[in-house]
């Protein structure tokens, strides 16, 4: 058994309460160093509580959660990210005015922000990392389109660019496929599996197809605990998650 230290994320005897009802429940949960790990479950399993947790959005009742050996449970959603932790909620949140460029501008650290914007200068370091970025998810010929003009699932990348571009050594995506075309799919199963070597990637996702494509481990999450953890293959064969799935 390796140490804790030896982890991107541990997660220990997590719990969080509303009114009383345990949305997750005592769970502890280890990721490596460039791993990357999927999230299934049915609805209501806590899965995105899950990820609240570590980004700082929700505040945990007890329990730890440390991020290469650092605790992230103290401190706030900004201080989270400022520690390398980057996460995509299911809803795209782009500029949908701004260029693809311009999104990507301004998601770049010591970037445009409200208060860099003063300082800001074009450099080519900042130039030639957009147009990287940009290739990377397949929006390479796009940078000069405004964002509302995309495709939901080009929408998706950006997002996930506007976070790739920030370099964050954890990865969070919460059912990054969802109302994707199957070509779609299939790009971003390439995508994720290229953007795991060199980091950690947290996936919430339901598609089984798309899971099978890119987890190296699978976590099922059942009423705030874990109910099976594995390959895809050993956990599709559990008869305890074949009972939750099916006896749904």
């Amino acid at each position: 058994m390796s140490s804790n230290t030896d982890f991107a994320l541990a997660i220990e005897d997590l719990t969080v309460s509303f009114d009383g009802f345990k949305a997750v429940d005592n769970l502890s949960l280890y990721v490596d160093k460039n791993e990357l790990r999927v999230v299934i479950g049915p609805n209501g399993a806590g899965k995105t509580t899950l990820l609240d947790l570590i980004c700082g959005k929700t505040r945990s009742t007890s329990g730890s959660i440390k991020f290469k050996n650092k605790e992230l449970s103290t401190l706030s959603e900004h201080q989270i990210v400022h520690a390398g932790v980057g996460r995509k909620f299911q809803t795209p949140s782009i500029y949908e005015n701004l260029s693809v460029y311009d999104n990507l501008e301004v998601s770049y650290p010591k970037g445009r922000n409200v208060f860099g914007a003063l300082t800001f200068k074009r450099t080519p370091e900042v130039d030639a990392r957009i147009n990287e970025v940009a290739n990377d998810i397949f929006l390479g010929d796009f940078l000069e389109m405004e964002a509302a003009l995309l495709s939901h699932g080009q929408k998706q990348w950006l997002e996930i660019g506007m976070l790739l571009i920030q370099d964050p050594e954890l990865l969070m995506l919460d059912e990054p496929v969802a109302g994707m075309s199957v070509k779609e799919r299939e790009l971003t199963a390439e995508l994720l599996n290229r953007i795991s070597k060199g980091r950690s990637v947290l996936v919430i996702e339901h598609d089984m197809e798309f899971v099978a494509r890119i987890a190296h481990k699978v976590t099922v999450l059942h009423q705030g605990k874990i109910l099976a953890e594995g390959n895809m293959e050993t956990v599709q064969n559990n008869p305890d998650v074949i009972e939750v799935y099916l006896g749904h």
